[in-house]
């Protein structure tokens, strides 16, 4: 019987920067059902985050987001095809994301007010690490920041999707099939590249003055972009599309 047991539904690894401070001699483990973890009160495990979702108790019927925040009902992604089959998370085509439920009041900057970028009802997409986690009414939610938002999904499919602020959404260049000699290279060993084309763009951030700043790239565009930048998805062209900051778009390729 193990001493101390951890389930997935319980653990959620949002937001793991580094396993900065931990300590080996804390974690003992004795066989394949049997982990003890050494003096609880220490803090052992400074950098990794380990959090639930926060329960909201049924006595509250409804929650009003605060500033810039926005209120989403996060959408299960497809785990399996219309035949069944199991889907890896790689091959998934449903982007992480959820219907807005209700959004805040917006923030100032400078003189201005700036007015949420998302209406109730949208279908959005938000960045991977975003937000806090609330189980209300029985449902996961999330309640992110706007600029935590990369766009608005108005089909099913990532190519149709409406970046917001300075976000960029990008169709990734395909990895080569074969070496120069005529070899076929496997998965693992195809490099992934960092330029695309440019499929949408958003409409830029809103200066002090309550201005847009238009983008410097526009669709069509080919570009070289920042190499751990952004968030990745699959299309389901079978293409891999990338949204990303506008600043993380180093150069313009022609």
């Amino acid at each position: 019987m193990a001493s101390s047991q951890l389930t997935a539904s319980s653990i959620s690894t949002r937001n793991v920067a580094s396993f900065q401070g931990l300590r080996p001699s804390g974690v003992q483990f004795h066989g394949a059902q049997n982990v003890r973890i050494g003096n609880p009160a220490r803090r052992s495990f400074k950098g990794v985050v380990v959090k639930a979702a926060t329960v909201v108790a049924p006595k509250y019927t409804t929650i009003k987001p605060l500033g810039d925040r926005v209120l989403v009902k996060v959408k299960d992604a497809e785990e399996k095809t219309e035949g069944g089959i199991l889907l890896p998370s790689t091959a998934q085509t449903k982007p992480q994301g959820g219907e807005v439920v209700a959004v805040g009041e917006g923030k100032t900057l400078g003189k201005n007010q700036v007015d949420i970028s998302v209406k109730p009802g949208a279908q959005v997409v938000y960045s991977k690490y975003a937000g806090t986690e609330v189980d209300f009414n029985g449902e996961k939610h999330l309640i992110v920041k706007d600029d935590d938002i990369v766009g608005i999904l108005e089909t099913g499919d990532i190519k149709d999707l409406k970046p917001l602020n300075d976000r960029v959404l990008i169709k990734i260049e395909k990895a080569e099939e074969k070496t120069s000699g005529g070899l076929f290279l496997t998965e693992a060993t195809k490099e992934k590249h960092s330029f695309g084309t440019v499929v949408a763009v958003g409409p830029g951030l809103v200066d002090e003055e309550g201005n847009r700043k238009p983008l410097s790239v526009t669709p069509g565009n080919t570009v070289l972009y920042s190499k751990y930048a952004g968030n990745d998805f699959k299309g389901k062209d079978g293409f891999e599309y990338i949204t990303l900051r506008s600043s993380d778009v180093m150069a313009i390729l022609s």
